[in-house]
């Protein structure tokens, strides 16, 4: 088991995978993407501050990333201090942000031609299972690397090889795309049985027993939107940029994608409202309101 570790990207999900994988026993070298307050919580708890992601690059057999979106993910990579300027031949990268495929494909054909490999794996579950090490992983990468990303993916969460590069980006772009239109079905009921003065605990207990059921109804909606918040979860300005993801690899593809069209321009207006920042659930609020329900009230 590889035990040099790097992680680059320490945001609301890049903190407690790189908890997730100290407490695996792993060695860590750490760098910010954006704010240093994590860092200096990690290295408080025994990582070390790379400076850079080229000093990460340079301690490190495997470095991890876990950045918004593909043009970050290219500035780690090949800032003149990124990754690859620090990173040795046979250095292995690990991108766990959620990107197109075509993106993380060429991205790893720029690395081959320096030596080093890569592995798409991003991740599901949000901040609560990125704590507790369980989340889900969809890789792609040949059999080779995918064998020596794993030891590292166990240590953050369940990790399921689906194919080559790329292949794991796909599966994350499916999951965005059910996750935020199941979302909007959640939102689209409940308020529907609020209006009408329906008995809500009756309504979810009976209805997490029916074919409604579903994971954001009763895992996610009662510590947001059903306990009367929209604070942290999953910013619903990251899952529009999933969205668009999607939405562009279906045109690519040939694929039409109906819901999820309408379903971003859902999570547009939320956006527009302030709502950004908020998890994704709040795209409740627009409903309430057309309603005329009190928004953000407990459910």
């Amino acid at each position: 088991m590889p035990t040099k570790v790097g992680f680059i990207g320490l945001g609301a999900m890049g903190e407690p995978m790189s908890a997730s994988l100290m407490r695996a026993g792993f060695s860590l070298t750490v760098a910010a993407h954006r704010s240093r307050a994590p860092l200096e919580r990690l290295v408080a708890a025994g990582a070390t501050d790379g400076g850079s992601a080229k000093g990460v690059a340079a301690a490190s057999e495997i470095v991890v990333l876990c950045v918004p979106d593909a043009p970050q993910v290219e500035e780690a990579l090949f800032a003149p201090d990124g990754v690859a300027a620090g990173a040795a031949r046979g250095t292995l990268v690990i991108d766990c942000s959620t990107i197109a495929p075509t993106s993380t494909q060429a991205f790893g054909e720029r690395l081959r031609e320096r030596g080093i490999a890569m592995v798409d794996a991003p991740v599901s579950g949000g901040p609560t299972r990125a704590a507790s090490g369980s989340l889900a992983i969809m890789a792609g990468g040949s059999p080779a690397d995918f064998a020596r990303a794993e030891p590292v993916l166990k240590g953050m969460g369940n990790p399921r090889r689906c194919g080559e590069l790329g292949a794991g980006e796909m599966v994350k772009l499916v999951n965005q795309t059910m996750a935020s239109i199941i979302m909007l079905a959640n939102v689209e009921g409940f308020v529907l049985a609020r209006k009408a003065g329906v008995d809500l605990d009756v309504a979810k207990e009976i209805l997490s027993k029916a074919v409604a059921s579903n994971y954001l109804m009763e895992q996610w909606l009662p510590k947001t939107w059903f306990g009367g918040t929209f604070d942290g979860g999953f910013a619903l300005d990251l899952m529009r940029k999933d969205i668009r993801a999607a939405l562009a690899t279906g045109r690519a593809l040939g694929v039409p994608m109906f819901m999820l069209a309408l379903g971003e321009q859902l999570y547009q207006s939320a956006s527009s409202e302030g709502h950004g920042r908020d998890d994704y659930s709040s795209v409740a609020a627009q409903y309430e309101r057309a309603a005329q329900l009190v928004a953000g009230q407990p459910l």
